[in-house]
């Protein structure tokens, strides 16, 4: 998975040098600050993958030493850093179209420009959709950083390809700087929701309620060979999951079918919950276990027949 990550990345580096260098030859050519604040996005999503990349990267390394829990929070710092990279990108064209609106421009060969904004949102739409892809399947979060990042270049590019097609139609120039204002707005947005994620990871936030559902669902279905369990903690570094857990079982069993059963019940969550790093305790019973529904315990009988 992680040589899959790693290829998604490299492929939006080159996707993106090459929209770097389509907008910037079309936003000399037209003068188009609408398209150049695209271009703009673009440097700045070039800088994100690449820090997306070393976020993987480090994120695959075995845990060492230093880490015994591993290095998945790199890929939480890469996707904090890519969004504030990506608020920079919203400052920079909110500031272009303002200067714009206020000094006034013109812009010229409107079909060139929209020839390459169409040509950009084809090239990023594709790009953009096969990482996010990926990143749901690996559960990356740097890379999924990394592809909302290019879909929020697909939005601006769409605003951008909008108000180049509006000035040729009305020949209104001052709808060029208000479209990259809407665009900005666009990435801004962008870039909370992507920094929201990442640091929920790093700091330790709950895994997410479907997820937390689908482990309780999974260590219910051994009732009847356990008492019962609490104390769940949940927590998420990267694509790696760690759970802790109390595991209630029958005063009388060994510490072999205690372990038998921390190790089977580890297998079914990792089985359900990939990337699944599993803390187990284990306790025994309560002597007055009357609801007790291992039907094999000896205590229980004991109990419940007046011995």
């Amino acid at each position: 998975m992680l040589a899959t990550k790693e290829k998604v990345s490299i492929l939006s580096i080159l996707a993106v040098s090459l929209l770097i260098a389509m907008k910037v030859v079309a936003s000399i050519l037209t003068g188009s600050i609408a398209i150049l604040a695209d271009a703009v996005h673009s440097v700045i999503d070039l800088s994100g993958v690449f820090i997306g990349y070393i976020g993987i990267k480090v994120s695959g390394k075995p845990a060492d030493k230093e880490h015994a829990f591993g290095h998945g929070k790199a890929e939480n710092i890469a996707s904090g850093i890519i969004a504030g990279l990506i608020f920079i990108a919203a400052g920079t064209i909110f500031y272009q179209a303002v200067r714009k609106l206020i000094i006034g421009g013109t812009v010229e060969l409107i079909t060139v420009g929209i020839y390459v904004t169409v040509a950009a949102i084809v090239i990023n739409t594709v790009v953009s959709w096969y990482a996010l892809r990926v990143s749901r399947a690996t559960d990356s979060i740097a890379l999924e950083a990394t592809a909302r990042d290019m879909l929020a270049d697909v939005f601006s590019s769409v605003a951008v390809l909008i108000g180049l097609i509006l000035v040729r139609l009305t020949g209104l120039v001052i709808l060029d700087p208000i479209v990259a204002l809407l665009v900005s707005v666009i990435i801004a947005r962008t870039a909370y929701l992507t920094i929201r994620k990442s640091f929920a990871g790093l700091m330790d936030t709950k895994l997410p309620e479907e997820e937390e559902t689908e482990l309780t669902s999974c260590i219910e279905e051994h009732i009847g060979q356990l008492v019962g369990f609490h104390e769940v903690r949940t927590r998420k570094a990267g694509s790696q999951r760690f759970i802790n857990l109390h595991l209630m079982l029958p005063r009388n069993a060994s510490v072999e079918e205690a372990h038998q059963m921390c190790d089977h019940l580890e297998q079914d969550i990792e089985n359900r919950l990939p990337n699944s790093s599993v803390t187990i305790h284990v306790e025994p019973c309560s002597t007055e276990c009357e609801q007790c529904l291992v039907s094999s315990c000896s205590l229980r009988i004991n109990v419940t027949s007046g011995r």
